[in-house]
């Protein structure tokens, strides 16, 4: 049988998987045997405060709560979620780790609730899907995925990313364009809320039970909106059968990668452009679901000139018809009218897993200061967009840390077959996500890492008020890259508030969800849903 990472047996409905027993209206009464809930508060005087309070990978934020709790089950989470509801405490709760805005790290947050320790994969018999702890890390379901049956789910290629937030904001990664974003395998949600009179419960929400409205709202609406996420039922819309083997995308037997690396010494504004314009050119042209490219994921990390080369990772499943030809196919597409031409690196063929998780874990940085902006991308950049791109990462003078970077991720194919209100994921007619990060260490460099970061992005949609205003090509943000400039009319000039950048046409829907499971707003922060 699988286990997780602290060898609790897993499968079937044994371990974390007894809660989904309980009916799904009620709050959950089973007390865990490994809840350490009754010990008490960690305080800022206890020996565990301050590795909790530093678990964020943005250091710009570090949280000050009075207390923190340590959840191990849904149980807890009720519990808790009532104590601090009762006392009137600003409530946030941390997953991963990785939120890029101080939604969590807040100095109004006066409750932690850290969900780490609730990591269990299993697989849940009662509702023929994989229930997965909201505290795991892409790592641990990957591995637990894989080794136990076989099969995977298309999210992030960053495994110390934590499911909570990613799956809720619509998580995609380099299986999305052969399989779709993770909500497209949702089945459902387990969810602490509270209601009008203050009292915390749990409910399961599904695809198809009486509480679809709130499963909705949790494909693409965002975390720290609606309650507290304690797990996910995983299980692809369609699917049929009891053999978990085949509720789930199979993963790829193997992977097929390259790298193509270009030297900023001898790289032209002429053949900068050239290359990003291949880049955009070649999805537009193969961008369905049943592109023999679907598989093809292909990030373009373009660094700045400081970090003297930048470079375009590829991946491609091995088993692909003719997979070898697809690729130099593709690496050519990609060096057309380039001069000098990058250097091609062939990193061959490796297994699904192990292959993910070493590029992974070489491009993981430790923890620092950062700035985060985001765009969908319809089409590719204009001319003169792509211009401004190198003019900002090219700039010798520039004050961006080596780190610092803009990122150009392939998007689209299985995503865009599913209509824009079936989940609250609402920009399913795109091409490629951006990516802009500004990363520092020195706490003295934030003022001018953050201009830099405001500044690209400013002059990079100048002509739609400095955002990614929806038209031609732009579809606007995404809200698991939150950037809290969109809402500022000092940044946000284009009259289009946040929210329609984030969620389209989907948030008067997802402001109904709000006002019905979260009356008195008890789960808020910059960004967050306004109720109805």
């Amino acid at each position: 049988m699988p286990v997780s990472r602290r060898g609790v047996l897993t499968g079937g409905i044994a371990a974390g998987a007894a809660l989904s027993l309980l009916p799904s209206t009620a709050a959950a009464t089973t007390t865990s045997a490994r809840s350490p809930l009754s010990a008490g508060k960690i305080r800022p005087g206890d020996t565990q405060y301050q590795d909790l309070v530093l678990r964020g990978t943005n250091r710009r934020f570090v949280a000050k709560p009075e207390y923190a709790r340590v959840i191990h089950s849904t149980d807890d989470a009720v519990r808790a979620v009532q104590e601090a509801v009762r006392a009137n405490k600003r409530i946030a709760v941390r997953g991963g780790g990785h939120c890029f805005e101080d939604f969590v790290d807040n100095s109004d947050v006066e409750v932690l609730l850290d969900l780490s320790q609730y990591d269990e994969v299993t697989f849940d018999e009662r509702y023929r899907a994989f229930s997965i702890g909201a505290g795991a890390t892409l790592e641990t379901v990957y591995k637990a995925l894989f080794y136990g049956w076989g099969v995977t789910v298309p999210g992030g290629g960053c495994l110390g990313v934590g499911v909570g937030g990613h799956f809720s904001g619509g998580g995609y990664g380099p299986l999305s364009r052969q399989h779709g974003s993770v909500v497209d395998h949702l089945y459902g949600v387990e969810v602490v809320v509270v209601d009008a009179r203050g009292r915390a419960r749990s409910v399961v929400a599904t695809r198809d039970n009486q509480y679809k409205d709130l499963w909705w709202a949790h494909t693409g609406g965002g975390g720290g909106n609606f309650g507290v996420i304690t797990r996910y039922l995983m299980r692809t819309a369609g699917a049929t059968g009891s053999d978990p083997a085949k509720l789930l995308p199979k993963a790829p037997s193997a992977l097929l990668s390259s790298i193509l690396l270009y030297d900023w010494k001898t790289t032209t504004q002429a053949g900068f452009v050239r290359t990003l314009r291949n880049f955009f050119d070649f999805y537009e042209r193969h961008n369905t679901a049943d592109s023999p490219y679907a598989s093809l994921y292909s990030p373009l990390i373009l660094t700045t000139v400081k970090a003297g080369n930048f470079l375009l990772s590829t991946q491609l499943d091995a088993s692909v018809p003719d997979a070898a030809n697809l690729m130099k196919a593709f690496n050519a597409a990609m060096m057309a009218g380039v001069d000098p031409a990058p250097q091609v690196i062939d990193t061959g063929t490796g297994p699904f897993l192990h292959t993910t998780i070493q590029r992974s874990i070489a491009e993981e940085v430790a923890p620092s200061r950062g700035k985060y902006k985001a765009g969908y991308l319809r089409k590719g950049y204009s001319a003169a967009q792509l211009t401004t791109i190198y003019r900002h990462l090219a700039d010798p003078e520039s004050k961006a840390g080596t780190e610092s970077s803009v990122l150009l991720i392939p998007y689209g194919g299985k995503v865009n077959t599913v209509p824009p209100s079936a989940t609250a994921s609402f920009q399913r007619d795109v091409v490629a996500k951006m990516v802009l990060t500004a990363s520092w260490e020195d706490p003295a460099a934030d003022a001018d890492n953050i201009a830099w970061a405001r500044n690209i992005y400013r002059d990079l949609y100048r002509d739609t008020g400095g955002v990614p205003v929806p038209n031609e090509v732009n579809a606007g943000s995404y809200i698991n890259y939150p950037d809290v400039d969109l809402a500022d009319p000092e940044y946000n000039t284009s009259g289009v508030p946040w929210h329609r950048l984030y969620y389209g046409d989907n948030y008067p829907r997802l402001q109904r969800v709000k006002a019905t499971w979260d009356p008195r707003n008890i789960f808020r922060h910059k960004l967050s849903i306004e109720p109805a």
